[in-house]
């Protein structure tokens, strides 16, 4: 029987060995973790008795690879939607309403003055005036939308939208990358409001259709259920064993893990690296160099969770919809905040009488502020929670949760560097890589990355079958 090393047990890998296993003539499948725990980014807890999300919470509906997984996976009947999407934008004294944009970039200029003010809203108006953008190249999403728009667009629209999504900088994010329906778009239309108009045209025309889906008892739940899946299918996983390099030989892949002195030596016929970009780099440095460099380049963003619950009977009376997102033009220490018990239905039930909300700090290059105690971050949330939202009562319960490295960056030529990379493994057959880094941050993209590094190995097997005697 043929054999494959996933080297990763987050979500990437756990849906990249799911999709071998459940495959024609599955391999004999091994998931190698570095770590004590499965799940990478999806990680949950249970804070005064209601089970929370620590990571991610939700997964993009419109995209079927994370919905179809979950219920492969027997959560399908578990599966639910959002009570309210309708986040706010936090910016001078109050909390206003996010006009219609595509990820930022407006649709009608008349919306956006509340925002943005009547001079920066004229400006928007005028951006149809300007010569057709003809993008032939990938831009920086946040200068572009400024040089045409204004600035204000970029720092009050884009960057709390990205910001939320990369934990990175709107003047440094590609385009192309992180919103690849308007860099399409930009190639042909008359104008940047022309193309968002079309894209938010289409967009209502799935009107009704959920966009983002959860699990009751939190995301979370989907690793546990993912590992129940593959150890009942003979998938053999194994924690805190870190695979340090991969060589290959006439025989195969050979993978050296674990401590120095007492090294792991494994042998597979293919592998599969889902691990994000820096250790990517290090393991593939001397079977695939050219990969490496690649991978070595793309930076990362770090970033802190604070989930926090208060009673009900003190939830502020303005405090609606499921939160809010910060501009950091606007100074604050938290970037945005979601009210969880309204978000999720199965939130405010498993709550009682407690409510769970979460805010979050750290951008690209902001490390600093995770340098903070718990205790610090905490007072610094709350601080700014009860200036944006009023919330003027105790916390009575408060987990923090930081993910140092935790979001790659997609700079300007990023999905160029993706192809480069991709194209450089593809040369070493049945060696495939998935995960965050290379196209798409989300947990729906992340599942697509595995699924896809799974169909690249089942084709690398097959033509050892057929080659076999």
């Amino acid at each position: 029987m043929s054999s494959v090393v996933v080297v990763g047990g987050g979500i990437s890998g756990l849906a990249a060995a799911h999709a071998l296993a459940t495959g024609p003539n599955p391999p004999r499948i091994t998931v190698l973790e570095g770590s004590p725990r499965l799940g990478g980014k999806l990680a949950g807890d249970v804070l005064e008795g209601v089970p929370v999300d620590l990571g991610a919470e939700s997964v993009l509906a419109r995209r079927p690879e994370a919905v179809d997984l979950i219920k492969a996976v027997g959560l399908g009947d578990e599966l639910v939607h959002p009570a309210t999407t309708s986040a706010g934008l936090w910016i001078g004294d109050r909390i206003r309403a996010i006009p219609p944009t595509v990820m930022g970039v407006p649709v009608d200029p008349a919306a956006t003055t509340d925002v943005l003010g009547a001079s920066a809203s004229e400006q928007v108006a005028h951006e149809a005036e300007l010569p057709a953008p003809a993008l032939t190249e990938d831009v920086a999403i946040g200068r572009f939308v400024a040089e045409r728009m204004g600035s204000a667009v970029t720092d009050k629209l884009i960057d709390p939208l990205l910001g939320g999504v990369y934990a990175g900088r709107a003047e440094e994010i590609s385009l192309a990358a992180a919103v690849p329906e308007l860099f399409a778009k930009l190639r042909t239309a008359p104008s940047l409001l022309a193309a968002t108009a079309e894209l938010r045209e289409a967009g209502q025309k799935r009107a009704g259709q959920p966009v983002f889906a959860g699990i009751v008892g939190g995301i979370n739940r989907l690793i546990g259920a993912l590992e129940q899946d593959l150890t009942t299918r003979g998938v053999d996983i194994r924690r805190k064993l870190a695979v340090r390099k991969i060589t290959r030989d006439a025989d195969g892949y050979a993978l050296e893990a674990g401590p120095v002195p007492a090294p792991t030596y494994l042998t597979a016929d293919s592998v599969i690296v889902a691990v994000p970009a820096a250790p990517a780099a290090r393991m593939l440095a001397e079977l695939v160099p050219v990969a490496s460099a690649e991978l070595a380049s793309i930076e990362y963003a770090s970033m802190a969770i604070m989930t926090l619950a208060v009673r009900k009977q003190d939830w502020p009376t303005d405090a609606v919809g499921s939160g809010f997102l910060v501009p950091s033009v606007e100074g604050r220490t938290i970037k945005a905040s979601t009210y969880s018990h309204a978000k999720w239905q199965w939130s405010s039930e498993a709550g009682g009488e407690l409510a769970v909300l979460r805010a979050s700090v750290g951008r690209l290059g902001e490390e600093y502020v995770l340098q903070r105690s718990d205790e610090e971050l905490v007072e610094l949330a709350t601080a700014d929670l009860r200036r944006a939202m009023g919330l003027q009562a105790p916390v009575v319960g408060s987990l923090v949760t930081r993910w140092g490295g935790g979001l790659p960056q997609y700079a300007v030529g990023h999905l160029d560097r993706v192809d480069r990379v991709e194209a450089a493994v593809a040369a070493e057959p049945g060696l495939a890589v998935c995960g965050a880094a290379y196209r798409g941050v989300g947990i729906a993209a992340c599942v697509a990355s595995g699924s896809k590094a799974a169909t690249r190995v089942q084709g690398h097997l097959h033509t050892l079958e057929t080659m076999a005697p």
